[in-house]
């Protein structure tokens, strides 16, 4: 080997030490001879770009029973623990140099986590491989894109990887001082299912300063396939510091007149639209997920960091969802995880079909009426199941705009949440200091099964990035300001909601997204007016009763829009208030913010009197 960096040359087979022998990065030499020492596995795998390496992985995933077969071609099933469903918001941490306290996070001193992990890896690969895949985050020739480095033990994980991600382990050859993101992961014991047992010593830690992520004990996805949500968690930082944005966002293309499209991002926090959004039929699906957005010569410019999605499967159907539909019951590479299988197919709550009252889940054995041991019923499949596919298996993809090494420019910026009774079904904001602070920075949203938790609960969620968030929210809003001075084009940003309710109904169907989407597609270009409102500009009805005729085959009613599009004065303010009172809380919070909370607050108020706590669009 060319260097002396790695201390345990017995681990490498002859091939594998081929494999590393071309790798001539001291920092990657290092970072993989001290992981080696520590967690002391039997074996090393080098995961190249290589198909024989990728089916490699496959095949290993499947003999050590992390994945199994289902009864369609390329289709497997994977399950994580009972109580291991989810992102663990207690044994999540990030690691400060003083252990300074952050809002919103979970902080520990940066010395003592590293112990602590460290602590808990010593051995935990004894009699395991240690594989070590090579990705980049993003089209592999971009200069949006950064490079990153998996450990893990599990197969499992760097399956998934291998689908979300594009590998580049030829990169890491080519450029002996290539910098790069680290993660390491080791689920630690199992039990006769292959499923983490020793979830007490579940950790989940990130060390901003070394661009690492630590995470031990656990499965789940969303804790272990560390390019995803943990490499997020860094990448915020790295853009804080940087001047750019890393944010939680799907990029989609919107067909336009005469052939344009208009590429849009879009932030919803998990549960609430945001796959389903991206995956409208009509439109171009770029990415689901993760986003990086740079300033190029004053134009906002991003990248799909990914190339696959693991979407959420609970309520997916063919009548919603036709397009993730069609892709989940197609012949393409799935892994379907903690989903009800039956007679060799999978089933999820929600599905439309018949589910059988027999089968296996994430809880072992399972019948229809089960109990876990808090006397909860286990339902079919889990809220937070998953499916794993590569996004060449989606139609509509816009192939080019996913590999541009350029990127694309961003024409709008769409925020969501799930909202009951206070935002419309879509609003644009008034600028981009407005759409910042009063859209993207006010999200309010009902908890879901993602994170370990209660459900059902509203809570505050900036950016849908609340979870994930590893720097002074303060500080990251001043940077998404500043952002925005530096644009010669400023994005249009919007705020959608899509679960309006009145009486206990949904006021919009699933599909009516479509349509808010076709809207801001026009706005974005100056095709379609507007109503000035408090809040932002709202559609008129002469605009969306053709756009339902044209795009969904419905008809629209003048009370259908009333409903949705009434100003709820009231549940704005004390929506306003909530928000404004968080911020507060908040040394680091710009002034700007509270200058445009109290501007929105006084709006509403002014028509108060002459309007009442519900005002008609048709009356502004």
């Amino acid at each position: 080997m060319k260097s002396s960096a790695i201390s345990n040359r017995n681990l490498f087979s002859p091939s594998e030490a081929k494999k590393i022998e071309l790798l001539d990065n001291r920092e990657l030499l290092e970072f993989i001879s001290h992981y080696t020492d520590l967690m002391e596995p039997s074996s090393v795998f080098i995961v190249t770009d290589s198909e024989d390496d990728y089916e490699f992985i496959k095949k290993k995933s499947l003999e050590y029973g992390e994945e199994r077969p289902l009864s369609a071609p390329n289709h497997t099933y994977h399950f994580d623990n009972y109580y291991d469903q989810a992102r663990d918001k207690e044994n999540t941490k990030v690691l400060t140099p003083n252990g300074e306290k952050l809002p919103f996070i979970n902080t520990m001193e940066r010395n003592a986590g590293i112990r602590d992990i460290e602590g808990l890896m010593k051995g935990i690969m004894r009699g395991r491989t240690m594989i070590i895949g090579f990705f980049s985050l993003g089209p592999r020739d971009s200069k949006l894109s950064l490079k990153a480095v998996q450990i893990t033990d599990s197969y499992y994980v760097m399956h998934s990887e291998m689908m979300l991600y594009r590998t580049d382990y030829q990169f890491f050859v080519n450029h002996k001082d290539a910098e790069f993101l680290k993660f390491v992961h080791s689920q630690g014991e199992v039990d006769d299912r292959k499923v983490s047992k020793n979830l007490k010593d579940r950790r989940i830690y990130f060390d901003l300063q070394g661009n690492r992520a630590l995470s031990v004990n656990t499965q789940y996805a969303g804790n272990t396939v560390g390019l995803k949500k943990m490499a997020f968690r860094i990448t915020i930082g790295r853009a804080l510091n940087e001047g750019w944005l890393s944010e939680h966002m799907f990029l989609m293309g919107v067909n336009g007149k005469d052939g344009r499209v208009s590429y849009m991002t879009g932030a919803f926090p998990s549960a609430c639209g945001k796959t389903s959004t991206c995956t409208v039929p009509s439109e171009r699906l770029v990415g689901d997920d993760l986003v990086f957005i740079k300033e190029y010569n004053g134009i906002a410019r991003a990248i799909n960091v990914e190339y696959g999605v693991f979407g959420i499967i609970d309520g997916v159907n063919r009548e919603d969802d036709g397009k993730i539909w069609d892709v989940l019951n197609s012949d393409n590479e799935i892994i379907f995880s903690n989903v009800l299988v039956s007679n060799g197919k999978p089933y999820w709550n929600g599905m439309n079909i018949p589910i059988p009252d027999f089968g296996e889940n994430h809880s072992g054995e399972w019948k229809r009426g089960k109990r876990d041991a808090e006397g909860k019923e286990i339902p079919p499949s889990h809220k937070n199941a998953r499916f794993t596919v590569k996004l060449s298996a989606f139609s509509g993809l816009d192939v080019e705009a996913l590999n541009s090494k350029e990127g694309v420019e961003v024409k709008g910026m769409i925020f969501g949440g799930r909202d009951s009774d206070t935002w419309p079904p879509v609003c644009e904001s008034l600028n981009w200091d407005h759409g910042v602070i009063n859209k993207g920075g006010s999200i309010e949203s009902e908890t879901t099964a993602a994170s370990l938790g209660k459900t059902g609960v509203r809570t505050f969620n900036a950016m849908s990035i609340m979870e994930f968030l590893s720097v002074d929210l303060g500080k990251y809003l001043k940077n998404y300001l500043e952002f925005g001075a530096k644009l010669n084009k400023k994005p249009h940003i919007f705020a959608v909601n899509y679960f309006l309710t009145e009486n206990g109904k949904y006021l919009n169907d699933k599909v009516d997204k479509a349509v808010w989407l076709k809207w801001m597609e026009k706005r974005v270009h100056g095709e379609v007016g507007a109503i000035l409102t408090p809040i932002g500009y709202i559609p008129r009805y002469e605009d969306l009763a053709p756009l339902f005729k044209n795009v969904l085959g419905k008809e629209y009613s003048k009370e259908q829009y009333e409903d949705q599009f009434k100003i709820r004065v009231s549940k704005l303010i004390e929506k306003e208030e909530r928000i404004k009172e968080v911020y507060e809380g908040i040394p680091t919070t710009p002034s700007k913010v509270k200058e445009e909370l109290n501007a929105e607050i006084e709006r509403l108020r002014a028509l108060q009197p002459s309007h009442g706590d519900e005002v008609s669009p048709t009356a502004l």
